[in-house]
C-alpha cells in the first residue's frame, strides 16, 4: 500500500511560483510511475506532469512545459512539482498520484494511488 500527502499549496499572484511536495510512504517511489494532475472546477483532471525513473522517461504537458518541473528527494521519500510563471489559468486543485506500471501515464484511471489534493490559486 502506498499512501501520498501532498503539500505546498497556496494564493499566489501571476507570474509567482509555488513549490508542491507530495511525501510518499509505505513503498519507495523510484518503484513506481508517479503523477501531478490538476482539476479545476467543471474541468477533468489533467495530467501536468508524468514520469517514471525505471524507464527514464518524463512527460510534460505543453501548457507547462518550461515553467513546471519535477523532482524528488529519495533521502525524505518526497516528490515535488515546481511551478515557476504561474498564471491564473493554473488554479486547480493538484493532487500527486502513483501507479504500479513502469511507463509514463498520463490517464488518471491508470493510477493506482492518489493524494487528497492541494489547492493552487493564482490571482491575477
Amino acid at each position: 500500500q502506498v499512501q501520498l500527502v501532498e503539500s505546498g499549496g497556496g494564493l499566489v499572484q501571476a507570474g509567482g511560483s509555488l513549490r508542491l511536495s507530495c511525501a510518499v510512504s509505505g513503498r519507495t517511489f523510484d518503484t513506481y510511475s508517479m503523477g501531478w494532475f490538476r482539476q479545476a472546477p467543471g474541468q477533468e483532471r489533467q495530467c501536468v506532469v508524468a514520469i517514471s525513473w525505471i524507464a527514464g522517461s518524463t512527460y510534460y504537458a505543453d501548457s507547462v512545459k518550461g515553467r513546471f518541473s519535477i523532482s524528488r528527494d529519495n533521502a525524505k521519500n518526497t516528490l515535488y512539482l515546481q511551478m515557476n510563471s504561474l498564471t491564473p489559468e493554473d488554479t486547480a486543485v493538484y493532487y500527486c498520484a502513483a501507479s504500479r506500471s513502469r511507463v509514463v501515464l498520463t490517464t488518471s484511471g491508470n493510477y493506482n494511488y492518489w493524494g487528497q489534493g492541494t489547492q493552487v490559486t493564482v490571482s491575477s
